[in-house]
């Protein structure tokens, strides 16, 4: 079954819809089962005594499954929730077999419901025709009510069917799509961005070393620690040595100092140039910038830039 994205056609699957549509299923089951024993006899029904009573109970297990599915949604647990859609698909369809099997009965006994109907009725009335018109048509019409509801409620569930098998087919495809982030095996080939020196990589980059291999001094480089940390912890502590008549030497003594890189170089400021005027300095390196565009309002008249003045 492909995922869907909404449930009947504006709510969203996830999750207004699919819990919209167990608490209909859990709601619809209940009344059924609870007309099913607690009303009158119906008229056009010519059923046996026991039938309602298999009807309440097949409605009564649909609403008790609707928890399951409650569990499986709200705990986010697949194999939880396609058990429930499994049981919840078979009790429906016994639901409806049983409610089919119902009308059907009572079509095919007419003549039973009639005789029955009279009785209760139109005992003793002498006007027997009367009588006789009346529970022909009532049974026919109980029968037609209960035809047409069994059909609508049967599309209608049929549609929420594939609700919720849709729901369960995306549930577990999420979830598989998550276990594979952290089952998928740790390669270079599944480990994207390995060979391009990312500024995050803890591994030494070989970008700054020289001909044969080695650091270039001008450079900070980080290499890896051979001792461990309790090696590291067990050392003596030491403070700092202000005269540098110790292990400490001075820095000023330029032996440890890195050097600037050759091609650095620095150049000396210049105030912004005014009205086409630049220094006569020249430097082959630079090239000469546009020609700056001063405000309308000053420059090159000697004006001044009109200000606001406050009262």
């Amino acid at each position: 079954m492909k995922p869907r994205d909404y449930c009947c056609c504006a709510i969203p699957m996830v999750n207004a819809g699919i819990y919209a549509t167990l608490i209909e299923q859990l709601v619809v089951a209940i009344v059924v089962g609870a007309l099913a024993v607690g009303t009158p006899a119906i008229v056009g029904a010519s059923v046996p005594s026991f039938a309602s009573t298999v009807l309440a109970i097949v409605c009564f297990a649909v609403a008790g499954i609707q928890i399951l599915g409650f569990i499986g949604v709200s705990r986010e647990k697949p194999r939880v929730y396609r058990i429930y859609a499994l049981l919840h698909g078979f009790a429906t369809a016994a639901a409806f077999s049983v409610a089919a099997v119902w009308i059907i009965m009572s079509a095919t006994r007419h003549n039973d419901a009639k005789e029955r109907c009279i009785q209760d009725f139109f005992e003793g009335d002498l006007e027997d025709s009367q009588g006789d018109a009346l529970c022909t048509i009532f049974p026919w019409v109980d029968i037609g009510i209960m035809g047409g509801l069994w059909v609508i409620l049967g599309i209608f569930h049929i549609y929420l069917l594939v609700v919720v098998t849709s729901y369960g087919k995306a549930q577990r495809q999420d979830h598989d799509d998550y276990d594979h982030l952290s089952t998928q095996p740790l390669t270079k080939d599944t480990i994207p961005l390995t060979e391009r020196k990312e500024p995050w990589d803890s591994r030494g980059s070989d970008e700054y070393l020289k001909a044969d291999g080695s650091n270039d001094s001008r450079y900070h480089h980080r290499n890896p620690s051979t001792a461990s940390a309790s090696d590291v912890l067990n050392e003596p502590y030491q403070q700092p040595n202000s005269n540098y008549s110790g292990a400490y030497t001075p820095y000023s003594d330029n032996v440890h100092e890195p050097s600037y890189p050759t091609y650095a170089y620095t150049q000396q400021g210049y105030p912004t140039p005014v009205a086409g005027t630049y220094s006569r300095e020249e430097d082959p390196r630079l090239g000469r910038p546009p020609q700056a565009q001063a405000h309308p309002a000053e420059g090159q008249f000697g004006r001044k830039t009109p200000r606001m003045l406050r009262d």
